[in-house]
């Protein structure tokens, strides 16, 4: 028996914006085929698929969940199992690309390792969407993910990304949850020198979006933007 197709399927960074905005029909073929999804969160991915108007009741699909508390290993292998038996099947993240600081990323490992197809489809990734608004370096940079929390240790890794973006001349980008981005954004402005471009790029796609680029310098004359639990990414150039 043939194995099945593991599909990438992106969905919306914010819920204001509808899926039909940002996602192309293509898409809507794909989701109407599948009967099992794989998903970070199974109530915010069942309101999505009914959102897109898929063809299936959404009472007669199957949702698996992958998220942060699933471990590597058997749990994983499990729900690659039906794609084995022929089964295709969709991940779900909850904002933007699946497989990209985000868990979905387990299951691909998984599947690339038995030999199952996956394919990405087309859809919107606020990394990709920041740099491409920034005006920094879009030929080489890198995403770093969370920088630590605490104050003292947050301090050094700014400096440590600030020399690589200079030295190097790499973008640097970074995310944080959205309750901390202004104590993010206020300690960054602080500790990098005045020079140092800054990128802020919040609710991408919704109607609230906003992105700038200033140096810190400029950043710090300047009212800072109301950053409080809206998701953001930040880019040192």
């Amino acid at each position: 028996m043939a194995y099945g197709t593991l599909y990438l399927i992106p969905c919306p960074i914010s819920d204001e914006t509808a899926p039909w905005e940002v996602l192309p029909a293509a898409n809507r073929e794909v989701m109407d085929a599948l009967d099992y999804f794989i998903v970070e969160n199974t109530r915010s991915a069942r309101r999505f698929l009914s959102k897109t108007g898929v063809a299936r009741p959404i009472d007669t699909l199957e949702f698996r969940e992958l998220n942060e508390h699933t471990a590597a290993g058997q749990e994983v292998e499990e729900l690659v199992k039906p794609l084995l038996d022929g089964r295709s099947a969709g991940v779900i993240s909850e904002a933007g690309v699946p497989g990209v600081a985000d868990p979905g990323a387990l299951v691909v490992e998984a599947c690339h390792r038995r030999g199952i197809r996956v394919v990405p489809l087309v859809g919107p990734s606020s990394i990709i969407l920041a740099v491409m608004a920034s005006g920094l370096n879009g030929q080489s940079f890198a995403f770093n993910g969370y920088l630590p929390v605490k104050p003292p240790e947050r301090a050094k890794a700014i400096r440590f990304f600030e020399r690589r973006a200079l030295t190097e001349g790499q973008s640097q980008l970074f995310i944080e949850a959205p309750y901390r981005n202004v104590k993010l954004m206020e300690q960054l402005v602080q500790t990098l020198a005045p020079e140092t471009r800054l990128t802020v790029a919040v609710d991408l796609t919704a109607p609230g979006e906003r992105i700038e680029t200033h140096a810190a310098g400029e950043w710090r004359r300047r009212p800072l933007p109301e950053l409080n639990k809206r998701p953001a990414i930040f880019i040192i150039g």
